[in-house]
């Protein structure tokens, strides 16, 4: 019995250096990865890229307008509309990003893509050319802000008609704000129609 009290005494302070040591490395990876490196990644990125650390908002005027990575949902024929969002309970919502989740073979994937065709021929019944896949179906995310170029170009005539300006007037400004695949290699030429539709309101 002796033997084993003591066996038993000497492991307490043993377990209790052990539990001191655990709690100061807790304490001090927390400090480190909790508060030290994102106050330091933080103030890297406001120091070397302010606008992408902000959310990259676009403002006019002094105010804030959006911001040119999340999409917004546009209606008026004047101007350029952009993928369809999934989100709920609002189009383009930030805090439930998104797509459908709907199969190739679900109706309701159907009946929206018809649903989109519609409003588009509504809107623009002259136009015979092929709608863009980009225009009738919705991304992942349902945040997407770009729109192909082929989607643009398909509602410069309806955007132009809206507007009193030229179709050339128009695809200039879709040109002007069309940006190419990263380092000439990487993703697809993209547009984004938030952009866009700003650019064509600073014409007035």
């Amino acid at each position: 019995m002796a033997t084993t009290t003591q066996t038993v005494s000497a492991d307490v302070p043993q377990q209790g250096g052990l539990l001191r040591a655990a709690l100061v490395v807790f304490v001090g990876l927390s400090l480190i990865t909790g508060v030290l490196y994102p106050v330091v990644v933080t103030g890297i990125g406001k120091a070397l890229f302010p606008a992408q650390a902000g959310g990259s908002i676009i403002e006019r005027g002094g105010k804030a307008v959006g911001s040119s990575l999340i999409g917004q949902n546009f209606e008026s024929p004047e101007y350029f509309w952009g993928r369809i969002s999934a989100t709920a309970p609002n189009p383009y919502n930030a805090q439930a990003s998104g797509g459908s989740n709907f199969g190739p073979s679900n109706p309701a994937l159907t009946d929206a893509a018809k649903a989109r065709i519609a409003a588009l021929k509504e809107a623009d019944p002259g136009n015979a050319a092929p709608i863009p896949a980009d225009l009738v179906t919705a991304s992942a995310s349902g945040l997407d802000p770009q729109i192909s170029p082929a989607a643009a170009a398909y509602q410069v005539e309806r955007v132009a008609r809206a507007r009193h300006l030229s179709a050339e007037v128009v695809q200039r400004v879709v040109a002007e704000n069309t940006k190419g695949p990263v380092l000439g290699v990487f993703g697809e030429a993209t547009v984004n129609v938030l952009e866009l539709n700003l650019a064509l309101d600073g014409l007035r």
